[in-house]
């Protein structure tokens, strides 16, 4: 007679139960398990491409694993979408770092741009923000941001300013600005922040709009003179200069950076991004590093940086409007 051993049955059923409690994307405890890429939407040497391999770095200390940034410029950021696709990141090993002005803008001027936060992308952690500054040329005599405002209206569509690009956050600053004080000043796209500077040194636009770390010697050298920043509250860095809040209430533009995961991201790895990039920005050396170049770190949670999306959305989407922006 054949004997049946149970307990050697329930020993192998237990075993199956207990592999199938075990889940197949990261987990807490395995995460992070390979190497991450940040995948960067700007070529080397912009805010974001700068503010991710600072990060980074400091990243790779605390996880144990590398965190490698890949810059793949292009197609307003459908570039780094379609690599961050390809990049298996239901494992939660790959992440893009932007500014907003790939969920706020590119939306506004390309049609193939269908993601949308939420749903294609989700918010992970929001890293720092920083300030764009109104400039001025000297030879416009203007010295401030009221004397700024008061010139354009005295002379309407005589005076020019120069952009990084038609849909960048310099523009879509200035036509805000333009919309909310009633202003007539002409604008000059330039391709990037390489070209509007010096455009703006050499004289060939009369006003700017700038981060502060590429005009910075020339303001020193009382080439350019700050007229005023984007952002809701005057920057640490420049704390003479107002913002244009102070006139225009609620007014900010100022760049956000943050990281964005794919929809399948598992949590796990979400919360662990968002852990330790909040407590990378609060670091001294890295606080002193940001602050030298005019950054502000933050470090929010996925819900706080998706709120910020939001509003950065709302606030885009009127000043594109203004712009009269269309979809390509």
């Amino acid at each position: 007679m054949m004997r049946t051993h149970w307990p050697a049955l329930g020993y192998v059923f237990g075993a199956f139960a207990a592999l199938a409690c075990i889940p197949l994307g990261a987990s807490a405890q395995t995460y992070p398990s390979k190497p991450i890429k940040f995948i960067v939407p700007y070529a080397p040497g912009g805010l974001p491409d700068t503010v991710a391999r600072w990060v980074s770095q400091r990243l790779t200390e605390r996880l144990g694993q590398t965190v490698v940034v890949d810059n793949k410029p292009g197609g307003n950021g459908m570039v780094a979408y379609q690599a961050l696709l390809q990049s298996t990141p239901s494992d939660g090993h790959a992440f893009i770092v932007s500014d907003g002005s790939m969920l706020s803008i590119t939306p506004q001027i390309n049609k193939n741009a269908t993601y949308r936060i939420g749903h294609e992308l989700v918010p992970v952690s929001m890293i720092a923000t920083s300030p764009l500054f109104i400039v001025a040329h000297p030879k416009t005599g203007v010295t401030s941001f009221k004397e700024f405002v008061e010139a354009v209206k005295a002379k309407p569509s005589e005076y020019a300013y120069g952009s990084s690009g038609i849909g960048s956050t310099h523009h879509l600053t200035m036509e805000a600005l333009k919309a909310a004080l009633n202003l007539d000043v002409r604008h000059v796209p330039f391709r990037g922040s390489g070209q509007s500077t010096p455009a703006l040194v050499g004289g060939q636009v009369d006003f700017s709009v700038a981060a502060l770390p590429s005009i910075a010697g020339f303001v020193k050298a009382g080439q350019v003179k700050l007229l005023a920043s984007n952002a809701r509250e005057r920057s640490k860095q420049a704390p003479d200069v107002p913002a244009v809040a102070e006139t225009v209430p609620g007014f900010d533009f100022a760049v956000v950076v943050g990281v964005l995961g794919a929809k399948d991201t598992p949590q796990a790895a979400i919360d662990r991004i968002s852990k330790e990039i909040a407590e990378v920005v609060k670091m001294p050396e890295v606080i002193k590093t940001f602050h030298d170049a005019v950054i502000e770190p933050v470090g929010g949670s996925p819900a706080e940086y998706g709120k910020a999306i939001e509003r950065e959305n709302a606030a885009m989407a009127k000043a594109g409007k203004a712009a009269q922006l269309t979809a390509f």
